[in-house]
């Protein structure tokens, strides 16, 4: 045992006195940026500093984020808000600490934290009922997890068990895919500089131009033809860290063809576009296709809890009922993360914040498109769908000048992990047309002053 114990004992006691405070007095707040930057130089990872817009060169100064404030703001240390235009990578679709799903929370906390693994735990049978009425078509049973990579991986080995019984191994997802990083996960998703560092991956993946379905029929024909058969495609139904691409209309349809075709699993990877971001439940219903398997995490937890899920047909799902515990997780489907699956699933009907998503979405994008009219020499394209927008600029400096801009007039947003030139626009699904029209103002103001 350390012989600093009483020295961690005082230094924990301490952050938990201030963990307890809503607000805290200048100096409180100059010990506690002190103590982040330095904790990730020296004991997280010192990389970190150098991507965060609000830490200046050399580290003396960071913006430090302490309170959220309303649904769709946040505050920092030093009181500045900031409208969330992140909305941490698309979880926060019902807001910030949406009563109702702090209520559950809190609730179930009250009664039982965690559950004792062995008896049946009843808000995990209820949220798979949820779930299964919710989904589309034969979508039936769910795993739970506690992140999207986790949903990505239970995916992948769900196809791999019931597929390799009939010879299939191979697993098509596309370029510019982004599906987790985890060993699994990361042989999916396609930016070279994520992989590179780990090859080899997992066996049997291969990438196809995403859109591209006369490319992909050839590669399915041609494994078919060298008896590496497909036994799945993973795809995002709108890749997001791919840079908010948008596929053809009849895209996934036509994969839902080829999939029937070849006897294949389609996986739609939704832990980004689903829970009403795109302006249905599901992206997929955009479309009127229905996966084999469908992958949900992000907002699935209400931006509360850790939660994810992967759901799948019967017929899928039924290689795990003789030995379930095949694929485990200790912590996924806990009672806390399906109290706030629970919670959201409700706000998100009652709310009618998909439907939300789809009106304000289609306005906000008119009006971000109006807002870079006559900078076509730095933004090539504003795109997107609901509250999923992209802003693609000429190059990565351009987009990281915006975002540095923006965060200056007090609005967060951040680049896609795949394509860096292109920001995101993803707020929670709550956000008013006046907090819009002020993201839209200082897009406006920032494009003027890289035109000076």
């Amino acid at each position: 045992m350390s012989q600093n114990c009483e020295a961690i004992y005082e230094y924990s006691a301490k952050v938990l006195d201030l963990i307890s405070k809503a607000d805290v007095d200048q100096t409180e707040a100059s010990w506690i940026t002190k103590q982040t930057v330095e904790g990730f130089r020296e004991y997280v990872n010192p990389g970190f500093l150098a991507y965060r817009k609000s830490v200046t060169k050399g580290g003396q100064y960071a913006s430090v984020e302490w309170r959220d404030s309303g649904p769709n703001c946040f505050i920092d240390l030093h009181g500045k808000e900031y409208i969330d235009c992140l909305g941490g990578f698309g979880i926060y679709n019902v807001g910030h600490r949406h009563p109702k799903v702090i209520k559950a929370v809190k609730d179930q906390m009250d009664r039982q934290a965690l559950h004792s693994q062995d008896l049946l735990d009843p808000l995990r049978a209820m949220l798979a009922k949820i779930l299964a009425e919710l989904t589309p078509g034969d979508l039936k049973y769910s795993f739970f997890t506690n992140s999207g990579t986790e949903s990505v991986e239970a995916a992948i080995k769900m196809a791999k068990i019931h597929q390799n019984n009939k010879g299939k191994h191979t697993f098509l997802a596309t370029t510019r895919a982004f599906h987790g990083k985890s060993i699994g996960a990361l042989s999916g998703t396609a930016k070279s500089g994520f992989r590179k560092p780990f090859l080899p991956l997992v066996g049997g993946f291969r990438h196809v131009a995403f859109g591209d379905i006369d490319m992909m029929q050839k590669t399915m024909q041609a494994c078919a033809m060298v008896g590496e058969d497909v036994a799945a495609i993973l795809v995002e139904p709108i890749q997001g860290e791919g840079g908010v691409i948008i596929p053809p209309d009849d895209y996934l349809r036509n994969l839902r063809e080829l999939c029937d075709q070849y006897e294949a699993l389609l996986i739609f990877d939704e832990v980004q576009t689903g829970m009403g971001r795109t302006g249905k439940m599901f992206c997929s219903e955009h479309y009127q296709v229905v996966p084999d398997i469908m992958c949900l995490a992000k907002a699935f937890g209400g931006g509360v809890m850790p939660a994810g899920a992967t759901i799948a047909s019967e017929k899928v799902f039924a290689n795990l009922f003789e030995n379930p515990f095949l694929h485990t997780t200790t912590f996924g489907g806990n009672p806390l993360a399906c109290a706030a699956a629970i919670a959201t699933i409700n706000v998100l009907l009652e709310e009618r914040l998909p439907e939300r998503a789809a009106e304000i979405g289609s306005w906000f994008l008119a009006e971000l498109k109006n807002a870079v009219s006559g900078h076509e020499d730095k933004v090539l394209e504003v795109r997107g769908k609901g509250l999923l927008i992209g802003l693609e600029f000429l190059n990565d400096q351009i987009g990281y000048e915006v975002s540095k801009g923006l965060f200056d007039h007090g609005i967060l947003v951040a680049g896609t992990l795949i394509n860096a030139k292109t920001i995101r626009i993803e707020p929670p699904l709550t956000i008013t047309r006046e907090q819009c029209t002020k993201v839209c103002n200082a897009l406006r103001s920032v494009l003027a002053g890289l035109t000076k």
